[in-house]
């Protein structure tokens, strides 16, 4: 029978396209894998509402029967709309250590890509931005965050050796909580409050967050418009996410800075990392798995930011001062030691300035390439 690809037909083999990474990687300690149910819905062309403005087709490549990769092809219609090109993407990127396997799953994307008229091929990419991106090129003796995806060293070294190239970085950075905010970051926070009439919202429960994520969502769409691969949320996406997140918010580590008017001006929404307990419940929530997450949600020394964003009309101003010294003071009450930022473009430079003040370090990179059709 020897080496084959297929196209994904049915649900049955959607499911083996999702857990192939949990064999590909069993016994390594610092895979993550990822919730079965939430990629299910992630990748269902009914149940996931990017697909009002993307298509994708899904390939698994088979070696004697046995699956030995996966990839997803995907053309983003509103990106491409908004930058005036012809861009296809690949994601879901996993292949055992063999440059044919690589081969035969990129070139299947790419006679797809190039039948859609497409002219370029990027990725690993998702659907948006909170889908996992990148391969990772260093940081392989470290645990990715929650929202990360881990990688085998080949992975790089492959896709380069087929003439794909770097087309972005992006980086994450492991930051070690100080045992006290600095007095100077607390006059500071209030200073600026004062100079530009700011408050921070009182968030006592769930509830009194999702009262602002209207506005929050607004703020991502209109300040994360030209970030890289980033387009802009559709009505039906945000209200996927908000039932996506609810569930892991604690409001102590989140902070929401407020106008004279309500309005909301600029957040920072971090979480307690979920990484050991996804490692835990091996991919399923029930019966034992949703137990692990909660109680990681519950008890917990690290905790990794998930979005942070500041309106235009208030950047360089020192709003980051305010929401740092909300959420950290919430960390140093909590016992919680590590903070880990979650995906950053390397030319990022405001926010890789942030971590500035702290002990800090490197945690990881991943890269996303590209290559003309």
């Amino acid at each position: 029978m020897g080496l084959i690809i297929k196209t994904i037909s049915t649900k049955k083999e959607l499911k083996e396209f999702i857990k192939f990474p949990d064999r590909l990687y069993a016994g390594n300690k610092l895979y993550v894998p990822a919730i079965h149910s939430k990629e299910l819905l992630t990748l269902s062309f009914d149940k996931n509402p990017a697909f009002e403005f993307c298509r994708a087709k899904y390939w698994l490549a088979y070696d004697n029967g046995e699956i030995v990769g996966r990839i997803a092809g995907i053309i983003n219609d509103r990106y491409n709309e908004k930058h005036n090109i012809k861009y296809a993407r690949f994601g879901w990127l996993d292949f055992v250590n063999d440059k044919k396997v690589l081969i035969l799953l990129l070139q299947a994307v790419r006679e797809w890509a190039i039948s859609q008229n497409m002219e370029y091929l990027h990725g690993p990419l998702g659907f948006s931005s909170f889908d996992a991106s990148g391969i990772l090129i260093e940081g392989f003796d470290e645990m990715p965050t929650s929202f990360a995806h881990y990688n085998f060293p080949y992975y790089s070294r492959l896709i380069e050796e087929i003439g794909y190239k770097k087309d972005i970085d992006w980086v994450e950075y492991y930051v070690k909580v100080p045992e006290y905010v600095p007095e100077k970051f607390k006059v500071g926070a209030e200073l600026i409050k004062k100079r530009y009439n700011l408050h921070s919202a009182s968030l006592k429960n769930k509830k009194e967050i999702l009262k602002y994520s209207d506005d929050i969502f607004k703020l991502i769409n209109d300040e994360y418009k030209d970030i890289y691969a980033f387009s802009q949320l559709s009505k039906k996406q945000i209200m996927a996410f908000k039932k996506q997140f609810a569930l892991f918010l604690r409001p102590e580590y989140i902070s929401i800075v407020l106008n004279s008017t309500n309005e909301v001006v600029a957040f920072g929404i971090t979480m307690p990392s979920l990484a050991k307990a996804q490692q835990k419940a091996k991919g399923k929530l029930f019966p034992f798995g949703f137990i692990h997450i909660m109680n990681a949600l519950k008890k917990n020394n690290t905790v990794e930011a998930l979005l942070i964003a500041v309106k235009k009309d208030y950047q360089n101003r020192g709003v980051n001062g305010i929401i740092f010294t909300d959420i950290m003071s919430a960390y140093i009450k909590n016992g919680i030691i590590n903070f880990e930022s979650t995906r950053e473009m390397e030319n990022n430079v405001k926010i890789n300035n942030l971590w500035n003040k702290f002990e800090y370090r490197l945690h990881n990179r991943t890269r996303c390439y590209i290559k003309q059709l």
